[in-house]
């Protein structure tokens, strides 16, 4: 509204003739000088200068609305964006409805915990026709860890929608709606989300993946003030792909490790720690989520995966509509299947704090090939999969 016109503001046509003389187009020009600057630069009275100043204000200062319209308003738009139901009933009914379009969701938990999969099942359901309850739309999936893999993803397929794969050239034609891309750096990935914001209309892309965000920004600035810089053009235009395309965006994010009373490290830079016992025995490792809170700002949902007392658990951790709830799931041939659609409400920290339940003696060790294997990847252009 700053930038309206004083021309079409329906002024007097004497005083807006002045205004344009003196070059004072907008009505942010004008609001930017004080009524005595206004006299002077105008050489008029002050009766006419406070007249004037009243009426653009009146017309660029935003209505009044009371919070029963901005709820409607809000309820109006949710309906309007859409979801992608993840086909988890408790986790689509606590979503009301799925995975939201226009925000970030993020999926935050230890290697192997099953965000690969998670996401794996998202791209069938946004490429399934419509009438079989998906979005009938591409894929961009960017695989920065190179775990995606096409056989996992058919064998989901067949097992989650068998009328659909075992028809004749429909598995074919499901993976080729999902493109799978792989960055080398943050420059080229940058690069890459310039090419997706023209692809996203053109090619009909109803979903977009980033499995890891993390492992993007940890394999090119250790210090914490460079990453920050680095994650905050890629967080604001990841934003605006959003709100531009109207579609979902989900970003898997990696764990640090918070043990006792050590300083914060990531996972792979934790010490070993002397036990008592001889036989290697299951403990809960306490994490947080990498990136740091900028990042967890700028998400709207997340979502976190945690293997806790022999059980996993997807955490409704972060939402506006939801209340914090925690779903246990076990990963079969056919991805992440729910034990219990009603959920279980956590209170407190509980619910941001990450569990995961390792061997021991095998923790340093798996963890360290784990990170380590973040930066020694092999990329190619976005290509279809084969």
């Amino acid at each position: 509204m700053a930038n309206k016109l004083i021309n079409q503001m329906a002024l007097p046509k004497s005083i807006a003739n002045i205004f344009a003389a003196r070059n004072i187009i907008t009505a942010k020009d004008a609001l930017s000088l004080t009524e005595f600057e206004l006299m002077e630069l105008l050489d008029v009275g002050m009766a006419e200068v406070t007249s004037a100043m009243a009426h653009i204000s009146e017309v660029v200062c935003p209505p009044c609305q009371t919070a029963l319209l901005l709820m409607e308003q809000r309820v109006r738009n949710e309906s309007l964006a859409g979801h992608l139901p993840t086909r988890l009933k408790g986790l689509d009914e606590a979503l009301c409805g799925g995975i939201p379009f226009g925000v970030l969701t993020e999926l935050v938990g230890p290697p192997g915990i099953g965000k690969t999969q998670f996401c794996l099942k998202l791209s069938l359901l946004a490429s399934l026709p419509v009438n079989c309850g998906g979005l009938d739309g591409r894929v961009i999936y960017i695989d920065v860890e190179s775990k995606f893999s096409s056989k996992r993803l058919i064998e989901i397929g067949t097992k989650s929608f068998p009328e659909i794969f075992h028809k004749k050239g429909m598995a074919q034609e499901m993976a080729g709606r999902i493109r799978i891309l792989r960055p080398t750096s943050l420059s080229e990935f940058a690069e890459s989300l310039q090419r997706i914001k023209v692809s996203l209309l053109q090619q009909q892309v109803k979903l977009l993946i980033v499995d890891s965000m993390a492992a993007l920004v940890l394999g090119e600035h250790d210090c914490g003030a460079s990453r920050q810089q680095a994650l905050g053009w890629h967080v604001s235009f990841i934003k605006s792909l959003a709100e531009f395309s109207r579609i979902p965006i989900v970003l898997t994010n990696q764990v640090r490790s918070h043990i006792g009373d050590e300083s914060l490290m990531y996972s792979f830079q934790a010490q070993s720690r002397p036990t008592k016992e001889d036989n290697p025995v299951t403990f809960d490792s306490h994490l947080v989520a990498a990136l740091g809170i900028n990042w967890a700002h700028a998400v709207t949902i997340r979502l976190v995966l945690e293997s806790r007392s022999g059980q996993r658990f997807i955490k409704l951790a972060k939402s506006p509509m939801s209340p914090p709830l925690a779903f246990p799931f076990n990963i079969t041939s056919s991805g992440i299947v729910l034990l219990d659609d009603d959920g279980i409400e956590m209170k407190g920290p509980e619910i941001n704090t990450i569990h995961c339940q390792v061997k021991r003696e095998k923790l340093d060790f798996g963890l360290l090939v784990h990170f380590s294997n973040l930066f020694s990847f092999t990329y190619s252009k976005l290509q279809p999969i084969q």
